[in-house]
């Protein structure tokens, strides 16, 4: 197994913009800006020439991999299970509270507790659940048939858990090392089984543990 699996955040939405909790599918569309983070990272995957590009079916998300798919000549697909951590309650609201609500949950997973959950969201399992799948049917279908880098465009919190769940990143460094929009984190399949994280942004392994830090987005 020589590839890699790339998990990409999608480009900048409004929603973005505005510090909306904007988890639901279909969700909000990519701004200007984000288009050209869109055509930048698909530029920016040509020297790893991956043989797949997929994403989560949020419009931003297919929108991300659409601008990004010229650049490696992929046709870009979707996949169902790779949404964002669905919020429930706080769905589109951008005040300080709730903002403050989400991340305590988030930061509760990333402590240990991976069934909490805000009120009508997800909880860390119901995510993994849906999410840890698709990566291993990726896996199986083209990482361990040696055919290359997988790209993944997805969701800023949903890549952070998933990819700290799967490479054993610590966890104040998951939850303290937000991914602005188009920051990817690789991960390398494990002969015989499991991953390791070998990158987190401009961050290569070996990761550690480091203090928690807020951010405007709390989604990133």
């Amino acid at each position: 197994m020589n590839g890699r699996l790339i998990l990409a955040r999608h480009g900048q939405t409004v929603a973005n913009v505005e510090k909306r909790l904007d988890t639901k599918l279909p969700g909000a569309e990519l701004t200007e800006l984000g288009v050209t983070q869109a055509k930048t990272l698909g530029k920016n995957l040509i020297e790893r020439a991956p043989t797949l590009l997929v994403s989560s079916e949020a419009i931003r998300a297919r929108q991300t991999a659409q601008h990004a798919q010229d650049p490696v000549g992929l046709q870009a697909s979707a996949r169902e299970g790779l949404h964002e951590v669905q919020v429930g309650e706080l769905e589109d609201r951008n005040d300080e509270e709730s903002h403050a609500m989400f991340v305590k949950v988030y930061q509760a997973w990333h402590d240990g507790d991976l069934r909490a959950r805000v009120p009508g969201g997800e909880t860390a399992f119901d995510v993994l659940d849906r999410f840890v799948p698709v990566l291993d049917e990726l896996r199986a279908d083209y990482l361990e048939a040696g055919s290359g880098d997988i790209v993944v465009v997805s969701h800023g919190a949903a890549i952070r858990l998933v990819a700290s769940y799967l490479g054993k990143v610590p966890g104040g460094f998951a939850s303290g090392n937000h991914l602005a929009n188009t920051d990817t984190v690789e991960l390398v399949p494990v002969p015989g089984g499991g991953w390791e994280c070998v990158r987190w942004a401009a961050v290569h392994a070996p990761f550690h543990d480091t203090a928690r830090a807020g951010a405007d987005d709390p989604m990133g």
